[in-house]
């Protein structure tokens, strides 16, 4: 078994989601009391969140590198950044280090292409919706993404950072962001992005009205792929 790496705490919540979920994936395929080895380096969230908002993307890029470096050198054999958002320094990160970087763009692709998706709503914070990054990753493999209306955005952004990075989860935000996804059923999307980690906590990807990818799981199932081949 190969050793994971995780860049995590962005959000502590989701971060919580990826450690579990990849143990409960290998002892799933292996059985017994088998879990999964890996190397968490856990970042703090707040300085990261004020260099978003000043779009200083060069300074979380050296965080990151540093982070990742720091995984490779406690004996981590694949690096995941535990954050759609985040993947904004996906080329520092994969500079950084020799062991493969396992993008979360491509492993939700190939999610959405193993459900026939060919066109998703992409709920995430304003960064992945409104940078190219992340719609010019999934494009590449044939997969088209549209956003909510500028207003709707806004309003997951808030949900995002005021509630799920600080495990609030409300009725209200649940149904707001449902009736983002129903407008989007109707002008013509056929899946759905959880391209943020933390949406899989507000949302659960088996009761949508559209055939749904939860980023943080691809992410997961991708890295066990990779540990135990």
């Amino acid at each position: 078994m190969k050793t994971i790496g995780l860049i995590g705490g962005m959000s502590a919540e989701s971060t919580t989601v990826y450690y579990q979920l990849i143990n409960r994936l290998v002892r799933e395929r292996l059985g017994g009391l088998h879990s999964a080895q890996i190397a968490l380096w856990s970042l703090d969230f707040a300085p990261i969140a004020e260099l978003q908002a000043k779009d200083d993307w060069a300074a979380t890029g050296v965080i990151l590198a540093d982070a990742a470096r720091r995984l490779e050198g406690a004996g981590a054999q694949a690096i995941l950044i535990c954050a759609n958002t985040m993947h904004l320094n996906y080329a520092e990160v994969a500079g950084a280090v020799s062991a493969p970087v396992i993008h979360i763009a491509d492993a939700t692709a190939e999610a959405l292409k193993a459900k026939g998706v060919t066109k998703a709503l992409l709920l995430a914070t304003r960064f992945t919706m409104e940078k190219p990054f992340y719609a010019e990753r999934l494009a590449a493999q044939g997969i088209e993404t549209v956003t909510p209306p500028k207003g709707d955005r806004d309003r997951l952004h808030a949900i995002i950072y005021d509630e799920l990075v600080v495990g609030v989860i409300t009725e209200a935000s649940r149904a707001a962001v449902l009736q983002m996804i129903q407008d989007a059923k109707a002008a013509g999307c056929d899946g759905i992005v959880f391209g943020c980690t933390e949406i899989g906590l507000l949302l659960d990807v088996a009761a949508m009205p559209l055939p749904a990818v939860d980023t943080a799981v691809a992410h997961c199932e991708a890295a066990v792929d990779f540990a135990l081949a």
